[in-house]
């Protein structure tokens, strides 16, 4: 089984590997590989683990968390806003992948409804809430302005029209954020209405004075939109097709929310791993070594090197590919992969008969 997942675990070490360049961390110890710290403490009071007399004397470090956050009080804060942030982030770009997945599904079944209605809305819908939500996280590391994100958010639906005070990140914000909730409730209906009847347009047009047969190849058919009733000489339910369409919307409206959400399980399980590395460095290693014995250094590194093998390398390797591929399942492919399988046609010898008649 091993040998068979080879790739995949060649894979996960190797944005371990990349996770720990970003946080500048090998088994919780911080190592500045690319350049000095930027901060030096300016008194000894920075050197009771807390930020206070730190002052920036470099350039910003230039990749990953510089090291000076290691080991202090404001650590983790420092990192619990950051690891949440880079998890929406993350988040919006695989579900933008998805929708537009959609779209090259679309063009391969030759379906230009699910183009104008299907992917275009929801591009726009996500993006006006989520993506946005990215850009402003993106603004606000570049400026390093304290705007509340939280608050930006919650007031874009509650009072759109208030003034942002000392919440607003660039001129003109309040009319970008107006604009983006418009287009976001419009894309709602959009993806609401036309399908539903446009494909009764195109029965009537089709089928006029005849009895319903789904014509198969022909762009925008019947049966690639999803109807799924290829019975012959049976009649469009135009009411089916409408629930349909209303499941398809309020799944995709909600999941837009939910999904995001639930994307800030990268964020929790990082917490929890630095953590876990924290612990079993600081407690179980250094705690050993502040003995000057050599049965209890022993005693300490055996330990040590069995929790990180058995806890880290092993239940939090199994937990993180678990919920990664859950995220990749639920969150990422329910945006273009439907799967809805083939209709069943019981056994029948007489069918047999009849094909090879």
């Amino acid at each position: 089984m091993t040998f068979g997942g080879r790739y995949v675990i060649m894979m996960m070490a190797l944005f371990s590997i990349y996770t720990g360049l970003i946080y500048n961390e090998f088994f919780s110890v911080p190592f500045e590989l690319f350049a000095k710290s930027a901060y030096t403490c300016r008194d000894l009071s920075c050197r009771d683990a807390t930020t206070v007399g730190l002052i920036k004397t470099r350039d910003t470090y230039p990749f990953g968390v510089d090291p000076a956050w290691h080991g202090t009080r404001s650590e983790l804060p420092f990192l619990n806003s950051l690891k949440m942030k880079m998890s929406i982030l993350l988040g919006v770009a695989q579900m933008n992948l998805g929708i537009i997945l959609s779209y090259f599904n679309a063009r391969f079944f030759r379906s230009s409804l699910n183009v104008w209605f299907q992917f275009i809305p929801q591009m726009i819908f996500l993006n006006g809430l989520f993506g946005y939500l990215s850009v402003l996280i993106i603004i606000k590391w570049w400026t390093g302005s304290q705007a509340d994100l939280y608050h930006i958010m919650i007031y874009m639906f509650l009072s759109p029209t208030d003034d942002l005070g000392e919440n607003q990140l660039f001129p003109g914000q309040k009319t970008v954020q107006l604009v983006l909730l418009l287009l976001a409730l419009v894309s709602v209906p959009w993806m609401l209405l036309p399908k539903p009847l446009l494909l009764k347009k195109q029965h009537q047009e089709r089928h006029q004075g005849q009895s319903y047969m789904p014509i198969e190849g022909t762009e925008d058919s019947l049966q690639a939109e999803g109807n799924h009733d290829s019975h012959d000489h049976e009649e469009f339910e135009f009411s089916e097709i409408f629930v349909h369409q209303l499941i398809h919307t309020i799944e995709f409206v909600l999941g837009a929310v939910s999904n995001t959400a639930s994307y800030l399980r990268l964020w929790a399980l990082s917490l929890a791993h630095s953590e876990l590395s924290s612990v079993f460095y600081e407690k179980v290693l250094m705690l050993a070594w502040g003995f000057n014995n050599v049965i209890i250094l022993i005693v300490g590194i055996i330990v040590f090197i069995f929790a990180t093998v058995g806890v880290l390398l092993v239940m939090e390797t199994l937990s993180a590919f678990l919920h990664a591929l859950r995220l990749h399942w639920v969150e990422f492919q329910n945006k273009f992969y439907e799967g809805d399988g083939y209709k069943f046609y019981p056994f029948s010898f007489e069918l047999l008969n009849g094909e090879e008649d």
